[in-house]
């Protein structure tokens, strides 16, 4: 994202505008679903679970699967064509509905999302981070 900025100088009697355009200091923000992620520690920094059109299954508190902001059933996962599937899953979810997520997703190479461990630097925006597996056909 790219913000313009103008500056004007008046010097007696002459008027120079000058244009230039910053790139944007954070990144545009994706509508996702919250959820309290567990911590791992040996969780590894995945910058792309935050692009545009990667594909991000949320599993809430409360067992409810999301994929981005829709909510959906477990098996239905089976149909997301994206190869790599990143998947956040509340602390507290039931152990069964992440194995059905787990489960749906076979063939895919999926990447569990946790919390930031504890030795990460501290940055005013913390990418995302987690641990990457392969689910067996």
């Amino acid at each position: 994202m790219m913000k313009l900025w103008i500056e004007m100088f008046v010097a007696g009697s002459l008027l120079t505008c000058v244009a230039g355009a910053q790139e944007a200091r954070q990144p545009a923000l994706r509508k996702g679903v919250s959820v309290q992620m567990p911590v791992a520690a040996h969780a590894v920094e995945m910058r792309a679970a935050d692009e545009p059109n990667s594909t991000v299954v949320a599993i809430g508190a409360n067992g409810e699967v999301y994929v981005g902001v829709q909510r959906t059933e477990p098996g239905a996962l089976s149909e997301v064509k994206a190869e790599t599937v990143y998947v956040k899953a509340d602390a507290r979810a039931p152990f069964q509905t992440v194995l059905s997520v787990l489960d749906a997703l076979r063939g895919k190479s999926v990447v569990l999302l946790a919390a930031a461990p504890a030795n990460a630097q501290k940055e005013k925006i913390i990418p995302p981070y987690g641990i990457k597996l392969m689910v067996a056909r």
